[in-house]
């Protein structure tokens, strides 16, 4: 397998004028093609500020993290932009789908800015809630859906660029137990099918739908192991 992520003594310090935040503290991880990898934490650890960086939202302060080898800190603006439109596919707690549009435009919406055609963005927009079994729902605005069909569009969008990661942020946080099912359930037929996925949560029972957890408190790792769940990729 190939290493996907790698970050390497990563620190992330917010300067807020008054006093300065240690985020992240020396933080050491890597997850291999095709992981399924839980990172878990409560308010305040360092999660979220992570989440930011694997996403390329944010940059490290200090340190490296190299995405498929390439090394993101060197990167420009639009470089960056083009890795999150291209190459990871996000799906967030709040769903951010756009309430005028149908399941299918909200979906394309990334195809939009990677310069596709109307027809081909149609086309891969069906075929993406399809595989998610929302074939029936393309249509429907997301006032119309339920919460779990609201977050399986939110799943297509992040699958419609074919991206070499899933970066789901609390994607259960909003969702009832039944939903919450609905969607690992999907998270993991997407790991069985080859996907690199890492899921970030506060939540001890969801993190235990991956196959490892990465536990961190206070800006630090302080343990990563395997679960029990069947998910795990035997090398």
């Amino acid at each position: 397998m190939s290493t996907v992520l790698d970050v390497d003594a990563v620190t992330k310090t917010y300067d807020t004028g008054a006093v300065e935040v240690h985020a992240l503290r020396g933080v050491s991880l890597t997850v291999e093609q095709g992981e399924y990898v839980a990172i878990m934490g409560p308010s305040g650890s360092g999660k979220s500020t992570l989440m930011h960086i694997l996403g390329c939202l944010d940059v490290p302060t200090t340190g490296h993290y190299r995405l498929a080898g390439e090394d993101v800190g060197t990167m420009t603006e639009a470089e960056l932009a083009d890795v999150r439109n291209r190459r990871i596919g996000f799906v967030f707690q709040q769903f951010h789908l756009l309430s005028s549009l149908p399941a299918w435009r909200n979906v394309e919406l990334p195809l939009v800015y990677a310069g596709l055609s109307r027809a081909e963005r149609r086309r891969r927009a069906l075929a993406a809630l399809e595989r998610v079994g929302l074939g029936d729902r393309v249509d429907h605005k997301p006032g119309e859906l339920s919460g779990g069909q609201q977050q399986r569009v939110a799943v297509a969008r992040a699958l419609v660029s074919e991206p070499a990661l899933i970066l789901a942020d609390e994607p259960t946080g909003n969702l009832d137990s039944t939903s919450t099912d609905d969607v690992l359930g999907l998270l993991r037929e997407l790991h069985d099918q080859g996907r690199t996925i890492v899921l970030i949560t506060h939540e001890a029972e969801v993190a235990q739908a991956a196959a490892r957890v990465i536990r961190v408190r206070d800006g630090v790792v302080t343990s990563d192991e395997p679960t029990d769940s069947p998910t795990g990729v035997t090398a």
